[in-house]
């Protein structure tokens, strides 16, 4: 019979007990293993079987054994220091508070889901991952963030095979009351944030509150009684629904998120934030929300409440492909944001102008959530290098007078919260005897580790991991019907001292999870060599309404389960935190095989460096940048190739070359292969830092928190920066088509240009209605290609120099000729103010007229190349 409604008891923990409540709350727990070691001496096989879930233990140990702990004298002193070790680490001083000197009150960083730990299923993949080492980080250094994501109430979901190897989800019901969450309560009533639907219909919300470390994670829960049936499924499934689902769940983290935000500092006392940071365009409607704020409890008009919104938002753009951009259909964002939905402080034509494809290829019917993001935040930035590149031509449309270098989208490059992710024997080998993750020297305890050491450490870890692969693949088969006495087989798949490489990420067709069975005989070659063996763990997740992706599960799933190969190569369903953790430490070559460039970013890579492995990775997203052959190999890519089966057969052809003549001789170069531990070595020192999720925080808050926080304070404190600010580029925009640079010039340039002279360049723009200090005059100049498009562009301002009749003006600098071959340069015109974070903000720049339409210019090139 089924139960009409559910909910956990929670033990009362007898009074010497109750530190373990306040272990169990904070999640830290996830990433502090002498908590973890305080858990497991409760109960070490129950820690064991509730998969070091604190939650399920405590629930679950006898009352006796609680009696017995609560009279342990050891025990109570080691929890009492436990306790003790979590208080003061959420109270003292850190990075944030000593180093940098406190330059921020507060951030709220906004992701649709979040990655802490298994025990916590509110993530699909990389962006959720990302998202909870951001905070972790953050907790670690002392930044005052604050995260704001949904619960959904079924996660995303648990994978599992048929007999035919095709992928089967599974969305087990996620209890609040068996998580280590808590609701956030306004007296004794749970606190709620409410929006108002089409048709006069309310959703409401209730927070709950998870603690991860320092940084408080509110997640807002539609599941109330309060609420119709059909808004009570807002929170039911990540990234699941119909497009008007997906809408809701989207208007509810980002505008209730706001409100979430503004209730949870108004009850705690916590400082209102100063930034606010959209981790993708999922959150993009917290700008709309807080322009309304600004409209109705400021009497701001919509021009200023943006400035000031703007001023002090940060976006993060993770996609390279506009494929995964949330796109939504204009008529819908005008049914939910309309007077009798949203209110009247928002004009619905100002919302609908922020989402709006009004660029050459743009669809004018649809709604894009990352342009709004972009057009709401005045700092913007892709997670690696080579994405921002890929991010500026992307979104290069929106800044149509600048080249994509120009575009104001910068990079930070992700990076991943070493103590979650490193195996804790691999930390002790390799941490110094400071452990904090912001010290310099960080592992340079790896100096006094010897080769055998590492070695046999290695070979600890892969014998770890094998046993958990033995443990889910026999699992798996019986999921799809096989019986133990068929199994046998399990007990001898993987062996502890062959190569082992790792191969786990979402299944969408540009990360290419089946381009190592383009040729298969020669698969087989390397998996069953007689001398240098190669094995193989694959796991991924591919979208539920992925059937593309499914079908590339089922073929590696079919290659897999060949009695032939099956012991050297097996994919693991239901690919999470829990799996991921054994896996990086346990293997010693970590495959990425992406279509260039499609990946923006990547940290699997990063955690596996971590761990002592080498990457075997296609030069995309970070590992572009920081691609050493110390630290792995590059596999060739055949960018350019138009024949995708070409390229592929290609690319798949040089992976197997690779692991043939470079990788696998390495590893089997001797009992303890010095040449692959001296790489392993210098993986671990000279990358490990740059990877690390702290590095990836200390630069946002440099680069992006703290120059966003100066703005929201210039533009916050009377308006009168904000109004300013607003008219003014009004006025800009008006009178833009009146500029113009009539003509260009050089002096001392001779007949035959040497490298090293300097030569003066003149120009001589005309203003229209603007002053002067509203613009400024750069010259460009560099490298030209046979398209006479300038190269790696220099900029250097010039100055004005003298005015003329009709508001004209000579503007004087000069050019050193610092390159020989092709040299080109050019002249531009854009808008100044201090209120701007870049020239290129308002999308405008007036370059060199043509001399026939301007009969007073003289008969000069407006740009010249020599």
């Amino acid at each position: 019979m089924r139960a009409i409604r559910r909910f956990s008891v929670r033990p009362v923990l007898p009074e010497p007990l109750t530190g373990l409540g306040t272990l169990v709350n904070n999640l830290r727990w996830s990433w502090h293993p002498e908590t973890q070691d305080v858990f497991e001496a409760v109960d070490p096989q129950l820690w064991r079987s509730t998969g070091g879930d604190p939650v399920k233990l405590l629930g679950e140990v006898p009352a006796a054994r609680l009696d017995e702990l609560a009279h342990d004298d050891v025990f109570l002193r080691r929890l009492e220091l436990a306790v003790t070790d979590l208080n003061a680490y959420v109270s003292g001083d850190r990075w944030f508070q000593t180093d940098a000197g406190s330059p921020v009150s507060s951030v709220a960083y906004f992701s649709p889901e979040f990655g802490i730990t298994y025990v916590l299923p509110q993530y699909s993949g990389g962006l959720g991952i990302l998202a909870g080492d951001h905070l972790k980080a953050a907790s670690d250094l002392g930044v005052p963030l604050i995260g704001v994501g949904l619960l959904y109430r079924h996660g995303y979901f648990a994978q599992s095979l048929n007999a035919e190897g095709w992928q089967q989800e599974r969305y087990p019901l996620v209890d609040p009351d068996g998580l280590p969450i808590s609701l956030l309560r306004d007296g004794d009533a749970p606190a709620t944030v409410t929006l108002t639907l089409p048709g006069n219909r309310q959703l409401h919300a209730q927070i709950w509150v998870a603690q991860v470390g320092r940084v408080p994670l509110l997640m807002l829960d539609s599941d109330m009684e309060e609420n119709d049936p059909a808004e009570r499924e807002v929170t039911d499934r990540l990234y699941g629904g119909s497009t008007e689902h997906r809408l809701l769940q989207e208007l509810l983290l980002g505008v209730g998120g706001v409100r979430a935000v503004r209730t949870f500092c108004r009850i705690t006392g916590h400082s209102a934030p100063e930034v606010f940071h959209t981790n993708e365009g999922h959150a993009g409607f917290l700008g709309i929300e807080r322009i309304r704020e600004l409209a109705t409890d400021q009497s701001l008009d919509f021009d200023t409440a943006l400035e000031v919104a703007r001023g002090g938002t940060v976006f993060t753009t993770h996609t390279p492909v506009p494929a995964g951009i949330d796109r939504f259909p204009v008529e819908l964002i005008q049914q939910h944001f309309s007077p009798d939905a949203y209110g009247e402080g928002v004009p619905i034509d100002r919302i609908l102008e922020l989402g709006a494809e009004d660029f050459e290829g743009g669809d004018p019917g649809v709604f894009n959530m990352a342009i709004m993001g972009l057009r709401l935040a005045q700092r913007a930035n892709g997670v690696s290098k080579l994405h921002g590149v890929v991010s500026r031509g992307m979104f290069a449309g929106l800044w149509p007078s600048f080249d994509p270098v120009d575009v104001p989208i910068t990079s930070i490059t992700n990076g991943v919260h070493a103590p979650t992710w490193v195996a804790r024997e691999i930390h002790g080998l390799t941490y110094a005897a400071t452990d904090t993750a912001e010290s310099d020297g960080v592992f340079d305890g790896l100096d006094k580790t010897s080769d055998a050491q590492i070695w046999e450490t290695k070979r600890t870890l892969r014998q770890r991991f094998i046993d958990d692969t033995r443990a889910r693949v026999r699992q798996s088969w019986i999921n799809r019907g096989a019986s133990d006495a068929e199994l046998g087989w399990v007990d001898s798949i993987l062996d502890p001292d062959v190569l082992t490489m790792g191969f786990a990420r979402r299944v969408p067709s540009y990360k290419r999870l089946t381009l190592m069975l383009r040729d298969p005989a020669r698969l087989k070659a390397l998996l069953l060599h007689p001398q240098r063996p190669v094995q193989i763990v694959i796991a991924g997740k591919a979208h539920p309404h992925d059937e593309g992706g499914k079908k590339l599960i089922q073929e590696m799933v079919r290659f897999a389960d060949d009695p032939e190969v099956r012991h050297r190569i097996v994919f693991v369903p239901d690919y999470d935190i829990a799996l991921a953790q054994p896996m990086y430490p346990g293997c010693d070559v970590w495959l990425n095989n992406p279509l260039r460039p499609y990946e923006a970013c990547g940290t699997s890579g990063m955690k596996a460096a971590l761990n002592g492995a080498l990457n075997l990775s296609i030069r995309d997203g970070w590992w572009d940048e920081w691609y050493d052959d110390e630290f792995g190999w590059a596999i060739p890519s055949a960018e350019g190739i138009e024949d995708t089966d070409r390229r592929d057969d290609l690319e798949a052809h040089a992976l197997y070359d690779l692991i043939e003549k470079q990788v696998a001789p390495r590893f089997y170069d001797g009992e303890v292969p010095g040449r692959w531990i001296e790489m392993l070595r210098h993986t671990i020192k000279e990358l490990g830092p740059k990877v690390l999720a702290t590095r990836m925080v200390r630069d946002y808050v440099e680069q992006l928190y703290v120059p966003a926080a100066h703005s929201s304070r210039s533009l916050n404190s009377t308006y009168d920066g904000a109004r300013e600010l607003a008219a003014w580029k009004k006025k800009v925009r008006t009178a833009w088509p009146q500029i113009r640079v009539d003509h260009v010039e050089l002096q001392g340039l001779g007949d035959v240009p040497q490298l090293g002279t300097t030569v003066g360049i003149r120009a001589f723009a005309a203003l229209g209605d603007l002053e002067p200090s509203d613009i400024c005059v750069e010259v460009l100049h560099g490298r030209v290609d046979t398209n006479d498009e300038i190269t790696d562009p220099v900029r250097a301002t010039l100055a004005m120099a003298e005015t003329y009749e009709g508001n004209r003006h000579r503007y004087e600098g000069e050019l050193k000729l610092d390159r020989t071959g092709p040299f080109g340069y050019t002249v531009r015109v854009v808008p100044n103010h201090a209120g701007l974070a870049s020239p290129a903000e308002l999308g405008l720049a007036a370059g060199p007229s043509d001399p026939d339409d301007d009969p007073s210019a003289p008969d000069l090139p407006a740009g010249s190349e020599f």
